[in-house]
């Protein structure tokens, strides 16, 4: 691992189900409502630490992004996209794709990568962990790449990490804590039973769901392709499968495609590729299988993604 990571400034609230839509709504309305945080907290109907916990999401997931003038925060192209109440494809987040692409946003992540994002779904060399290993690891690379990350602070960021994947129902947690957060729903880290851990006591073993995912379907698919390609190759006109199932940030270790799912979803457009118009075509190979740029091909819309006609490669 390399770059600059985020570790803290979400207060440790993962985003919660009603907030990407209000802080939108508020955004396309003043751009300065987050600068002062006692306005915010009426418009928001938050408290203080949640208002703050809120702009780190909005920017973490691509909502909104500081304006080019630096004048406060403006909602990106996705947002607008998505959330619009006038025009939007998925103003109150109702629809899964709508899920897999803020997951997508988080996990891949160039510029003020979350550090655990990066490390679990990109590097962690295992299908599971358990918390214990995962926050030894987390001290580990922080220190590698020469941080001095106290334990809570590395603790709390994991944490967060969890309860953004984990329901966070139970008969202890305050009313507000058993708001799950919409990624809880994707059942994209899953609890598969209990062993020892670090410290010896037993702790719930968890796993990523590396399995074929259809509701990913092939538009959204197509879209992340791209979206890696755009921003992780640029320039390069060829991409290898091994490239986008294995790299760091790629659809594969996002979304824990396996191979053989990446390779089948891309079988169609090695077929009758010029033809097509598709962004891009696949050259199948028992060794190596090999993705280029198609010149003159449709561009990938985020609209698109939205399609009631798009199915899956």
């Amino acid at each position: 691992m390399s770059g600059s990571f985020k570790f803290s400034g979400h207060e440790t609230f993962a985003c919660r189900y009603a907030w990407l839509p209000k802080a939108y709504r508020a955004l396309r309305k003043d751009q300065w409502v987050f600068a002062n945080e006692e306005s915010a907290m009426v418009e928001l109907g938050l408290g203080k630490n949640m208002v703050r916990s809120l702009r780190f999401w909005v920017e973490a997931m691509g909502v909104a992004e500081p304006a080019p003038d630096g004048q406060g925060l403006i909602p990106t192209r996705f947002g607008r996209v998505v959330l619009s109440t006038k025009d939007g494809c998925d103003p109150y987040l109702e629809d899964i794709k709508t899920l897999w692409l803020l997951h997508w946003n988080l996990g891949s992540r160039s510029q003020g990568a979350l550090f655990a994002w990066r490390l679990l779904l990109s590097h962690w060399p295992f299908p599971e962990f358990v918390r214990s290993e995962a926050l030894a690891a987390f001290t580990r690379e922080s220190k590698r790449l020469g941080h001095s990350h106290s334990a809570v602070t590395l603790t709390q960021h994991l944490d967060v990490f969890l309860h953004t994947y984990s329901p966070a129902r139970g008969a202890a947690a305050s009313v507000e804590d058993s708001l799950d957060g919409p990624l809880a729903e994707l059942g994209f880290l899953q609890p598969i039973g209990q062993r020892k851990g670090d410290g010896g006591r037993w702790e719930t073993v968890l796993a990523f769901r590396r399995e074929p995912k259809p509701e990913i379907t092939a538009a959204l698919f197509e879209y992340c392709v791209i979206d890696y390609w755009d921003r992780f190759r640029p320039g390069e006109e060829t991409l290898t499968l091994r490239e986008l199932t294995l790299a760091p940030c790629s659809p594969g270790q996002v979304f824990k495609l396996p191979e053989d799912d990446i390779r089948s979803r891309l079988e169609s457009y090695a077929v009758d590729s010029k033809a097509s118009k598709k962004p891009f075509r696949f050259q199948p190979s028992a060794v190596q299988g090999l993705l280029f740029r198609q010149r003159g091909g449709r561009p990938v819309d985020l609209a698109s993604v939205y399609d009631a006609e798009a199915v899956n490669a």
